[in-house]
């Protein structure tokens, strides 16, 4: 793979059946309450039509999301003379699919060194997902460096450490409470030296003095211009697809004050709604770019609308066999449907490898 050519194939077929697999919670909840609600229902009335709404929200797709949802899928309906709520259902896999599918999810490796800088709250998975992120990439014949320019929080620097070993990439370092862009500065200016493809910067969630963190990581993200002009070709958010409508309010914050590029959504696993990644993308107009299931080295992955869709869909419908390609490249063929009536036992976070 060059250096330079987007990241954007998503890996390994069976990554992908395992996300079906460790979706049991969302896609439970979704099913029931789709049976309990819409699927039951003989015409396509208004009353089916104000209860599917509802689905929709209580599945944490947002309310602007959920109502063009609805008004597309009522023209559609009408259109095409549909009278069962099974075939509206279809359709209404088809829509989001094409909502979810208008995105460039595309990860941009354009520079040497092409640089990321890593955002987002303690606790969202930063230092994970870098360390995860750098051994894809190291997979894949790129070189990559490690900024550790978290430098206020507690054993941030020996936790980034511990994920770089295990991707055996170096790590740029200084001492605990040091100036996080003097970090930045002195790992772009090595990665120029020795011709890195990629580095990743690692940053603070949280200060535990009285400086502002937006502030703190805007000097960050302008020390890193001062050495490479174009920098950052990516700004990331991390933030756990648990925390659902609560995690846009976080992400505003994030993206006024850095203009975040995309999404990285952990714990995709352990959701129990389904509709997130709708109503975060619908809000700020960032796509979701990676997603993580657990704590594993290769637990994550570009994300696939397809199989995403397919996973969230599993209790009610089966994997379309012949449905239009993506524009996002996906899976040849998605993972295999499961029952009718899914298994209620999510797997734990972090318990399937390859």
């Amino acid at each position: 793979m060059s250096p330079t050519e987007p990241f954007s194939q998503p890996r390994r077929e069976a990554w992908w059946r395992r996300m079906s697999r460790r979706m049991d919670r969302a896609s439970l909840s979704f099913s029931e309450q789709v049976r309990d609600v819409v699927l039951l229902r003989r015409d396509l009335d208004e009353s089916f039509w104000d209860d599917l709404l509802q689905v929709l929200v209580g599945a944490d797709c947002g309310l602007p999301v959920a109502e063009r949802l609805v008004d597309r899928l009522r023209t559609r309906v009408r259109e095409e003379r549909m009278t069962s709520a099974e075939e509206a259902l279809r359709a209404l896999k088809a829509e989001m699919l094409a909502v979810l599918e208008a995105r460039d999810r595309r990860l941009r490796i354009v520079a040497v060194p092409t640089v990321v800088i890593m955002v987002g709250v303690n606790g969202s998975g930063k230092t994970t997902t870098i360390g995860k992120l750098a051994h894809r990439l190291q997979s894949e014949g790129r070189m990559v460096l490690i900024a550790a320019a978290d430098t206020f929080r507690a054993a941030a620097i020996d936790q980034m450490r511990l994920w770089a070993d295990r991707s055996a990439t170096e790590v740029i370092a200084h001492q605990p409470g040091g100036d996080p862009g003097a970090v930045v500065y002195d790992a772009l200016q090595a990665a120029v030296a020795r011709g890195i493809d990629v580095v990743l910067v690692d940053t603070a969630g949280r200060l535990h003095t009285k400086v502002n963190l937006m502030a703190e990581l805007i000097k960050v993200r302008n020390v890193a211009r001062r050495v490479i002009p174009k920098a950052p070709h990516e700004t990331l958010l991390v933030i756990e697809a648990p925390t659902g409508m609560n995690a846009i309010a976080q992400a505003r914050v994030f993206h006024e004050a850095l203009g975040l590029t995309g999404i990285v959504l952990t714990k995709l696993d352990g959701t129990s709604r389904g509709g997130t990644v709708l109503a975060i993308e619908e809000d700020l107009g960032v796509p979701v770019k990676l997603v993580g299931l657990g704590e594993g080295i290769d637990d994550l992955n570009v994300f696939d609308p397809r199989a995403y869709l397919d996973a969230l869909f599993a209790g009610v419908l089966e994997a379309p066999g012949s449905a239009p390609g993506p524009a996002t490249p996906a899976p040849a063929k998605p993972g295999a449907p499961k029952p009718a009536t899914p298994k209620s036992g999510a797997a734990k976070p972090g318990s399937a490898h390859r």
